[in-house]
């Protein structure tokens, strides 16, 4: 299965044009080196979608590890880029300014490799307990599920507010919680398991012990907050949109095109025969 290409790429222009709104200098170096990966790969993708996305059969069962490290940097089409980066773009300049770039870089990185592994053991999990192999076939990619552990992790070290999510007035703390099932009830081609170990990774690191071990097997001490003089309007570094009206912008932009094409984390169902492609 190919990248579906549909002539001119509107999201990765409208990308594109909110970076430089913000301004190259006011993103910080590791939100605008994460952005720069994915839109790099979109242009220049290493392989198909069916050779780098995420799957119980294809990673573990066929040892391809590999894909671990290239799921969450590729993605299915220009709009499927653009909310992705668009998010990555608000929560990547509040965190890395308040949590330090050596510190957010390690945190990315990780998070993109745990978050495959752990959306293996849920598809796996789930096709024992519904007796559904199929689950086992599921195929994901984008950075989607690192975006959910980002958005609880933002929730922590900013605490407080609300979110409205479809017009339900929710305390931001359990935001991503009703984002996830709502994601999953209007646009079902999405992939609940990813997104869901996207949440699960991300309270492993606020609430679990995964915060320790990571600053005990990298010998972490504090940093300073990043360093830049940015404006706290964040609406800028959206086009004018809320976290919250992006999201209803995306489900309705999915529910125009309910094709893989689209999806905020795609999952791709792999026939027998692309086995052999």
């Amino acid at each position: 299965m190919q990248r579906r290409r549909r002539g001119v790429d509107v999201g990765l222009i409208l990308l594109l044009s909110q970076v430089f709104q913000v301004g190259l200098e006011n993103i910080p170096p590791v939100t605008l080196g994460t952005l720069a990966l994915n839109v790099f790969l979109f242009l220049k993708p290493l392989k198909p979608l069916l050779k780098v996305c995420i799957s119980v059969d294809q990673s573990y069962y066929q040892k391809d590890w590999q894909r671990l490290l290239l799921a969450p940097v590729h993605h299915a089409d220009d709009w499927h880029l653009y909310f992705n980066m668009v998010s990555l773009l608000w929560k990547g300049i509040k965190l890395e300014r308040k949590l330090g770039s050596i510190l957010f870089g390690y945190i990315i990185a990780v998070f993109s490799v745990l978050i495959g592994i752990v959306y293996i053991v849920l598809e796996y999990a789930l096709a024992g307990l519904l007796n559904d192999p199929s689950y086992k076939m599921n195929c994901a990619v984008g950075f989607s599920g690192v975006l959910f552990a980002l958005k609880v992790l933002n929730n922590h070290h900013h605490p407080g507010g609300t979110s409205n999510i479809m017009g339900i007035h929710v305390s931001s703390r359990y935001a991503c919680w009703l984002e996830l099932v709502a994601i999953h009830l209007c646009s079902p081609g999405t992939s609940f398991a990813g997104h869901l170990a996207g949440i699960l990774v991300g309270l492993m690191y606020t609430l679990g012990p995964l915060k320790m071990l990571m600053k005990t097997t990298a010998g972490y001490s504090r940093h300073p907050s990043y360093p830049y003089n940015i404006s706290g309007n964040y609406d800028m570094y959206t086009g004018g949109l809320t976290e919250e009206q992006q999201f209803e912008r995306a489900l309705r932009n999915s529910l125009r095109d309910r094709g893989t094409s689209n999806q905020v984390l795609v999952k791709i169902r792999i026939s027998e025969s692309s086995d052999h492609t």
